[in-house]
């Protein structure tokens, strides 16, 4: 195995670690507030990670499969794309368990197929988003770092629904 996609799976292990710490002890009944006049939520936070690790790690390496319709709807990616704007009534977005569901199903086929990748669908050119290269690679890079980036608005989230931070 290419010791980039090693260096990938590692950090989007950490990245997924750390987010899912952070969710541990907020009960579903938390997953639509938005306390305090903050403009999004935990739910939309995690579609959000979903959508991104799916284009980042999955669709940009290798493009869409007709598989992809099980692990993510078309509906899904629209609600939840960069530039979306969270909906705070929870009958208007998917339910916990879709959203549950997604985040957790792409995160485990990205882990499954990125031991399959090759230097040249690493080397391969991309266009922005990417962290350090302007490659597939850089793609890959990019997919933990947006996680941690969102980890942060919910580890906020936690703090303004009265739980300790995470250590």
């Amino acid at each position: 195995m290419d010791t980039r996609i090693e260096i990938v799976l590692k950090q989007l292990e950490f990245a997924r670690g750390y987010t899912l710490s952070l969710l541990a002890d907020v009960g579903e009944g938390d997953w639509f507030a938005m306390p305090g006049g903050v403009s999004t939520h935990l739910a939309w936070q995690m579609g959000h990670i979903a959508m991104a690790e799916y284009g980042l790690c999955l669709f940009r390496q290798r493009g869409r499969t007709p598989e992809d319709l099980q692990l993510m709807s078309s509906s899904f990616r629209k609600q939840f794309s960069r530039g979306s704007t969270p909906e705070p009534d929870p009958a208007k977005n998917p339910p916990i368990e879709e959203i549950r569901k997604t985040f957790d199903a792409v995160h485990q086929q990205a882990l499954t197929e990125l031991p399959t990748f090759t230097a040249a669908t690493l080397d391969a050119p991309c266009d922005f988003p990417y962290a350090g290269y302007p490659t597939n690679f850089g793609s890959l890079l990019l997919a933990s770092h947006h996680e941690l980036l969102h980890a942060g608005q919910i580890g906020l989230l936690r703090r303004l629904l009265g739980k300790s931070p995470v250590r």
